[in-house]
């Protein structure tokens, strides 16, 4: 099987989420999709069917340890295969959270995509899951940001929403990996999206990722284009605005996710550059 690995929202052509995609005319059984991904070690593997000269694609994306419904880097890391073999073009991805269009071009050896999220949903978090998930983290309540409500959100794949009042707390992150995990799956979430507020439409963030035999996502643009959710929603931005999130910083590969948040209740909008592996 051709396993194709691409780095999604790098920076300056470094750092950035590996993602392995595979492109066929049909899916593999699910068994194959979970076997490959495991054995190809990312965050999330891609795996696409689509006809030859067909812009409809059916995508189904797997970590090693799970199948999830919608992963943001292995999307942008597939448009910009796509790109690659047929040139710059749109595509409607069908997902297990629904139709994600996505627009890719490949410009002088540079490559970016774009996806449009599903419709978002933003919900408080539940005192229970704070109460709980704190002491896993290291953080005591004094470590929030008292202007960024804890809340889930979902733009594809449900996410906890944090925010720290600190940098150092966020740079200093150590947590129980199976604790976390345990009351991740216990509330449905994908990642933990924790961030500090580095300027009013500028963010650092860090993706727990235990779910998926994953401790930390250097990139993720699922959980970004929640972030543009949750902003909107709480009205801390106001749009259409454009929100930079730098992630990866810790984990040494540092990388630039651009979100765009349109009015109303619209999908978000998430860019990001990509580069070949190997």
């Amino acid at each position: 099987m051709d396993v194709q690995r691409i780095s999604a929202f790098s920076h300056d052509g470094t750092g950035g989420n590996p993602a392995g995609v595979v492109i066929g005319e049909s899916l593999p059984d699910p068994a194959t999709m979970q076997r490959v991904a495991a054995e190809v070690g990312y965050s999330e593997t891609a795996f696409v069917a689509i006809a030859p000269g067909a812009t409809v694609a059916e995508v189904r994306y797997y970590s090693p340890d799970a199948e999830v419904d919608f992963c943001g880097h292995a999307t942008i890391a597939t448009a910009v295969a796509l790109a690659e073999a047929r040139g710059p073009a749109s595509f409607e991805f069908r997902t297990k959270a629904g139709s994600v269009h996505v627009e890719a071009a490949v410009e002088g050896g540079s490559a970016t995509a774009t996806l449009t999220s599903v419709t978002p949903k933003v919900t408080p978090a539940p005192v229970s899951l704070l109460d709980a998930l704190l002491p896993l983290l290291g953080w005591s309540p004094e470590d929030l940001d008292p202007v960024l409500a804890p809340a889930l959100s979902y733009a594809g794949a449900w996410h906890l929403v944090l925010g720290t009042v600190s940098l150092s707390t966020l740079e200093s992150l150590a947590y129980d990996f199976a604790g976390v995990r345990s009351l991740m799956l216990e509330h449905g979430l994908t990642t933990l999206q924790l961030v500090h507020r580095t300027a009013p439409t500028e963010f650092r963030s860090r993706n727990p990722f235990p779910v998926g035999g994953v401790v930390e996502d250097p990139a993720t643009g699922a959980a970004a284009a929640a972030l543009g959710a949750y902003l909107r929603h709480y009205g801390l931005v106001r749009p259409p605005a454009d929100v930079t999130i730098v992630q990866g910083v810790e984990m040494g590969a540092p990388s630039l996710i651009r979100v765009a948040v349109p009015a109303g209740d619209a999908g978000i909008r998430v860019t990001g550059a990509a580069h070949r592996l190997g």
